[in-house]
């Protein structure tokens, strides 16, 4: 079984010593890219703007097709720039995440505000790579507290059959509102 692609848009807005996706482009689990030319063009980037979730129906883009998961690093208080210059410049698919809690040290608990390690961890696990999941966050001691604190809703979300089922089971774990996320 192939490992999945596993790739990085760096912006550079984090201090690098602190930033996910230099500690685990270092260790070689995730490609980091600097420029927008060197990205991967086939697959789905994960932004947490678009309103649509990285579903079951996209897993075999990812499993059969070649595809790649593309990661967005930028600094949280920059994001709605951030996206609109990245999603200019690519053919990407973008998708968000169903709800999580950050295991992270500077967002830990907060719901949504995974590292871009954690966000692309989340797809590998959603898609039945866990072990290439774990190895993506095994650069971080937190890293494995991130399936511990996620681990119902992961797999919850791992089984479901349809994003309709996977957005509607986000309710079950959070308390949040249903007009903010869309299944199709």
């Amino acid at each position: 079984m192939r490992d999945i692609p596993v790739h990085a848009i760096w912006l550079a807005q984090d201090d690098p010593k602190k930033n996910t996706v230099v500690s685990a482009s270092k260790r070689g689990d995730i490609v980091m890219h600097k420029r927008f030319n060197t990205v991967p063009r086939k697959g789905f980037i994960l932004e947490p703007l678009c309103g649509k979730v990285f579903g079951p129906e996209d897993h075999e883009v990812l499993l059969s097709n070649g595809g790649a998961i593309v990661g967005l690093d930028c600094s949280w208080a920059n994001i709605e720039e951030s996206v609109e210059q990245v999603m200019k410049r690519t053919k990407l698919q973008p998708r968000m995440l169903p709800l999580l809690l950050a295991a992270n040290p500077v967002n830990w608990g907060k719901p949504s505000k995974l590292t871009t390690a954690e966000a692309l961890a989340t797809i590998l696990f959603l898609i039945g790579r866990e072990q290439q999941a774990r190895q993506v966050l095994g650069a971080f001691r937190w890293g494995e507290r991130f399936f511990e604190l996620n681990k119902e809703p992961l797999e919850a979300y791992a089984a479901a059959k349809s994003s309709a089922e996977l957005v509607s089971l986000q309710f079950e774990f959070f308390d949040i509102d249903r007009s903010s996320i869309e299944s199709d």
